[in-house]
């Protein structure tokens, strides 16, 4: 298998996540505001980043997953992670994001997003990459639309969150050009092998 390769942007490195950031990742992950808004469980319990990590490295082995820990460039501090589930027999990736709460509202997301949407097109031959949000989380959608992804549908009490039946709204971008002046992600990247 081929190395996953470290893919930087502006302001950030995308690496593969190391057994090492599991204290952080729990961290995090265990913050209430990042839980409340993904699927994550809250508290997050110990252990389950060590796991977590050892899954993405097996799925990237087996070729169904491309996963990558966002860190500030220069300061290497983990701020989030990115996610592929890829679908080679009908290539596409189902995109996953999370980012600390004390980098909301910065675009850090989006620029990790779209680094990773370009990589699955460009170097994983993906046709489709798709993803959905809780419906009540609007900014997950925002930062979807800013990559260039079209808003699809919303799936009603699709999931089930603590308890509570949650709409998530789906969003997808197809590597051909779009139809009808659709907006295309730009390739904002360069990449580094590992």
């Amino acid at each position: 298998m081929e190395k996953q390769p470290i893919l930087a942007t502006r302001r950030l490195l995308l690496r593969a996540f190391d057994p090492g950031d599991a204290r952080e990742v729990q961290r995090l992950c265990g913050d209430y505001a990042v839980a409340a808004t993904t699927l994550l469980p809250y508290p997050y319990p110990d252990g389950l980043a060590e796991v977590w990590i050892a899954s993405l490295r097996e799925g990237i082995e087996r070729g169904d997953a491309a996963a990558f820990a966002v860190t500030l460039a220069g300061e290497g501090g983990l701020i989030g992670g990115v996610r592929l589930r890829i679908d080679t027999d009908h290539a596409r990736g189902e995109l996953g994001f999370w980012v600390a709460r004390r980098c909301w509202g910065r675009g850090y997301a989006t620029e990790a997003v779209r680094a990773v949407i370009e990589y699955g097109f460009s170097t994983l031959g993906l046709h489709r990459v798709h993803a959905h949000h809780f419906s009540r989380n609007p900014a997950s959608g925002r930062v979807m639309e800013k990559c260039g992804m079209v808003y699809e549908g919303r799936l009603r009490h699709h999931v089930r969150k603590w308890g509570v039946y949650e709409d998530v709204d789906l969003w997808g971008i197809v590597r051909e050009p779009p139809p009808h002046g659709e907006a295309q992600i730009p390739s904002p990247l360069r990449r580094t092998p590992v």
